[in-house]
């Protein structure tokens, strides 16, 4: 069992930039999938960025691509999401998650293959 905490979500105007945080309660191994989901009020759990924990390669959704970074830092059991040019569309929940171990990552993210997750961090844009 691993247990995730997101943090960094707030309220900012369009263009403004946040960063998330997600801290795993334990170490996971480099075969960990790990990604992160957002979820506005009335719509289905999209995935915006996966990455295999340890791995160098990330998948983002066409709509955050340039704007958003997915980043890991392995000495804290920490994810990142650092967020730029925000925009009031990309207003919603934001989720960490992870499964593993696991020999590849599926792209696009289908959030039932994901084990463990946060409780999100809130991410409001106006315009």
């Amino acid at each position: 069992q691993v247990d995730l905490v997101e943090s960094g979500g707030g309220s900012v105007q369009t263009g403004g930039s946040l960063r998330l945080s997600c801290t795993l309660s334990k170490p996971i191994s480099d075969n960990h999938c790990t990604a992160w989901f957002r979820q506005a009020p009335g719509k289905e759990r999209e995935g915006v960025v996966g990455l295999l924990f340890g791995g160098k390669q990330p998948y983002y959704v066409d709509s955050v691509k340039g704007r958003f970074t997915i980043s890991q830092d392995s000495a804290k059991n920490t994810l990142y999401l650092q967020m730029n040019n925000l925009k009031p569309e990309d207003t919603a929940m934001y989720y960490c998650a992870a499964v593993g171990p696991r020999r590849v990552c599926t792209w696009p993210l289908v959030p039932s293959e994901y084990a463990y997750w946060g409780r999100g961090t809130q991410v409001s844009v106006s315009s």
